[in-house]
């Protein structure tokens, strides 16, 4: 079993730290540079013409604002980074974990498969069809009526309907639900084993062997 890499985390919270630096960097020049140019504009001015008082007063609100406004990005920043490490850390106690994420594969060995789907709504029939390596249908399973919609998991034992065991390895599966004699469209739910976890720019990226990498909120159950 494969395990996190504190690197990762080390490099995104140097990385974190770096943008937070320049943010507060670039606050403090903005502001240096306003507060000079406001008292060259002073020493400059026309004694005959000085500076209305109400214009300084204005030019002062404005850096204000812009400057609350850079805060209030900074502390936005702050935040975020904070939340996508917690993230990342919570994730890393799935690492070991079996889930369900989207996909249309189930993978039989030794006469066992686990998969799920979800419905998103309550239905009066659900019906599994499992394919093989060529698409043709070798074994439907009748879910029945489903009262609330969900994540459903199911097992396959591995017996096709003529009645014989299919060999271990990989299958598809597609499910068609029906609410009276309307289609109801449900997703198909891969099962799969977290092997690593690692933060990625758009979130935490989980690894799921054979299943590839999915988003943390592409979870839809954990065992």
């Amino acid at each position: 079993m494969d395990i996190i890499q504190d690197s990762n985390f080390a490099t995104s919270f140097a990385s974190n730290n770096a943008a937070t630096g320049s943010v507060s960097k670039g606050i403090d020049e903005t502001q240096d540079r306003f507060l000079k140019l406001l008292v060259t504009q002073m020493q400059n001015q026309d004694p005959l013409n000085p500076l209305d008082n109400s214009e300084v007063t204005s030019q002062l609100a404005q850096i204000n604002t812009v400057t609350g406004i850079n805060k209030l990005n900074e502390t936005l920043q702050l935040l975020v980074s904070d939340f996508d490490a917690a993230n990342s850390l919570e994730a890393a106690s799935m690492i070991g974990r079996n889930v369900l994420v989207p996909g249309t594969t189930i993978d039989l060995q030794d006469n066992a498969a686990v998969a799920g789907i979800d419905l998103p709504q309550a239905v009066d029939e659900a019906t599994i069809t499992i394919k093989d390596s060529s698409g043709i249908a070798i074994r439907n399973i009748e879910l029945g009526a489903q009262e609330e919609g969900g994540v459903i998991p199911f097992t396959w034992d591995g017996v096709t309907d003529n009645g014989t065991s299919a060999v271990n390895g990989n299958y598809s599966f597609t499910v068609s639900a029906k609410l009276g004699d309307e289609d109801v469209t449900a997703q198909t739910l891969a099962f799969g084993s977290v092997k690593s976890v690692s933060p990625d720019e758009h979130g935490t990226i989980l690894d799921i062997g054979e299943l590839g990498l999915a988003n943390l909120n592409e979870i839809k159950q954990i065992f």
